[in-house]
């Protein structure tokens, strides 16, 4: 199998985009073709095929390459649950909280569960197409490396390195980077991309020109900045929002733990629809629906929540006939307590809740990863998503599900919708993913909302890799590349 892997001087330097970019490229040219990430730090994820849990950003490259996302293509997964511990998932699968001396001290047996993916895609696949994460010249996180050169040195693939120019510093990233790498890795680096350029290329080039010689090592290509690139984010969320004249407003309240804020990028991308994420320290502005993401730690959000007075600003949203929609750790957001016996995201046992309906929540330590399908109980609508939580609810409102999903062929209840109409709750993310559940929620929040289409996410999403291929074939040195990929 032909390896080749995509480091960055810095987070979000493009890294994520470029292997989509390659991975959709080779596709193109009929070439077995998967992505790959040892190591993700991230609380965006996704559900696959297999029935585990990998960072949002793999399966969307998996998408890129004509691929099912399978465990494999990002066996180590990181969800932050505080600032210095994390849920550590391993082939798809929670196996424990650490902090993070424990887990630095863990890499030696993560590398192992890394190297297995590594050989089992060997066998399925013609080529790997490998994303780092964060800067390999991490001095201090150097030792038992497995998310970068550490990979790239055993199984000994070669690297491209790409910098984001839009940030400033581009040249002193790149050589800076390359200064501080060993001998033999930075022989490993077969090459440069710089990232994010807006301008007169023209003046960039005498830069280009030291760089090589400066190095030795060619420039591969120069990335333009994609203004209206809209594909699923690994981390960051987007707040771009043009839309002045709008059928429906929606707020997403930004929790200190969100978790799969890509729920929502339908509605972000959506022409007649205002979104706007609302910090926890900000007023709530005027909206028709505020919806209450995932969490990675439910019980100290909810305490940030009840600290700076959200229960009183959700209930006056409710008083002048707002809508309130959960998802996942939102729904469990919304029921009078939420207790963890167990310790699986907070130590704090038991938390009261919003109150907004009659039910409770109990995290446990298994967690429920299921792809799901299902009908709308309150329109004639189908759902499909994805089930990725710790918890089990229960309660009087959930009498009045939300929805039914089929599960081992048996029609299973899910979430809650209100008698007055005003609160919705949920496990499934993806919700918006489907067009026709997406127009059935827009009538729920706003009847008579003028809204004749709901974005098609699967279409608008190969749209995009589209362009991000052509974009690939034109400004990078594509023979170069496949040269390096051997």
């Amino acid at each position: 199998m032909k390896v080749l892997m995509v480091q960055g001087t810095t987070s979000d330097a493009g890294k994520s985009t470029l292997v989509a970019g390659l991975c959709r490229v080779l596709a193109d040219e009929h070439m077995s073709v998967a992505p790959f990430k040892p190591q993700n730090m991230a609380l965006n994820s996704a559900v696959t095929d297999d029935g585990g849990e990998i960072g949002r950003a793999q399966a969307l490259q998996a998408v890129a390459a004509r691929q099912r996302p399978i465990v494999d293509f990002n066996p180590i997964l990181l969800k932050p649950n505080s600032d210095t511990g994390a849920q550590v998932i391993v082939h798809g699968r929670a196996l424990t909280n650490m902090e993070a001396g424990s887990y630095h001290d863990y890499k030696k047996v993560a590398m192992e569960a890394v190297l297995t993916s590594h050989q089992r895609l060997a066998k399925s696949y013609d080529a790997l197409i490998v994303e780092g994460a964060g800067s390999p010249a991490e001095i201090n996180l150097r030792e038992n490396d497995i998310a970068n050169m550490g990979y790239a040195e055993a199984v000994d693939c070669p690297v491209i390195l790409i910098a984001d120019i839009d940030k400033g510093g581009v040249f002193a990233h790149l050589v800076g980077t390359l200064a501080l790498l060993s001998e033999s890795e930075q022989a490993r680096v077969k090459g440069f991309v710089i990232n994010r350029f807006r301008g007169d290329i023209g003046l960039l080039q005498s830069g280009l020109d030291w760089l090589e010689q400066e190095t030795g090592k060619p420039v591969l290509g120069v990335l333009p900045y994609l203004h209206d690139l809209a594909l699923d984010a690994e981390d960051a969320i987007s707040v771009k929002n043009q839309v002045t004249d709008a059928q429906i407003n929606m707020a997403v309240l930004v929790l200190p733990h969100i978790s799969n804020h890509t729920d929502f990028d339908v509605l972000r991308l959506h022409p007649n629809i205002n979104l706007e994420y609302v910090s926890i320290f900000e007023p709530l502005p005027n909206c028709d629906l505020l919806i209450l993401p995932g969490s990675k730690n439910v019980i100290g959000d909810l305490g940030h929540l009840i600290e700076h007075a959200w229960p009183n600003k959700i209930k006056r949203h409710l008083r002048y006939g707002g809508k309130v929609l959960g998802i996942c750790g939102g729904y469990q957001l919304m029921g009078q307590e939420i207790s963890d016996p167990l310790g699986v995201e907070s130590s704090t046992a038991n938390q009261q809740g919003l109150a907004l309906a009659e039910f409770t929540t109990e995290l446990t330590a298994s967690k429920a990863l299921h792809q799901v399908t299902g009908k709308a109980c309150f329109a004639d609508a189908k759902v499909t998503g994805y089930e990725i939580h710790c918890g089990v609810s229960q309660g009087s409102a959930l009498d009045n599900p939300a929805f039914m999903l089929d599960k081992d062929g048996t029609s299973v209840p899910d979430g809650f919708i209100s008698d007055d109409q005003q609160l919705m709750g949920t496990y499934v993310h993806g919700l918006f993913d489907d067009a026709e559940l997406t127009q059935a929620v827009f009538d729920w929040v706003k009847p008579n909302h003028g809204i004749t289409q709901a974005l098609d996410l699967s279409s608008h999403r190969e749209q995009q890799l589209a362009q991000l291929a052509d974009v690939c074939r034109k400004h990078l040195d594509m023979n170069k590349i496949k040269q390096i990929l051997g």
